[in-house]
């Protein structure tokens, strides 16, 4: 294609963290042709999550659990959900 630049090399990494820094800083532009990339769909891959601890009142976390076997589901996953609405909620209210 005329006009078209030259795309660097990219480097070999050693590690993910020296790929992770190098791209930080890195203009991928010089190194990939977006143009020439297809959308790449994974549906059956769950997010990372990390594992933390909330403390919560007793009769709260109780109603939760009232709440999740109502709906025949763990508590942990109704709170994930619930969690998940209000700062969808949240976030559509800021804009």
């Amino acid at each position: 294609m005329p006009g078209q630049k030259s795309l660097r090399p990219i480097p070999r990494f050693e590690t993910e963290d020296e790929e992770r820094e190098f791209w930080a800083k890195a203009d991928s532009t010089e190194y990939v042709d977006w143009r020439q990339t297809r959308r790449f769909s994974a549906p059956g891959l769950k997010p990372s999550t990390k594992t933390i601890s909330l403390r919560l009142p007793e009769s709260l976390l109780d109603n939760l659990k009232m709440l999740a076997n109502r709906r025949d589901v763990p508590y942990q996953s109704l709170l994930k959900i619930f969690l998940a609405d209000r700062v969808r909620q949240e976030l559509r209210q800021q804009r």
